[in-house]
């Protein structure tokens, strides 16, 4: 996504959610379908970025 020119506004520290923003300013909620993933990296030491 990142490569893209997505945003990670808010990392998946959790292993369930997530907060992007697209190019063109639209943000999007991404969440993980069942069991919460377990944390890794680069997610679980990257910050929040700007607001959702």
């Amino acid at each position: 996504l990142q490569a893209g020119g997505v945003t990670v506004l808010r990392p998946p520290r959790d292993g369930k959610m997530a907060f992007v923003r697209s190019p063109d300013d639209i943000s999007i909620e991404l969440l993980q379908k069942g069991a919460a993933l377990p944390p890794a990296e680069p997610w679980a030491s990257m910050a929040n970025t700007g607001s959702w």
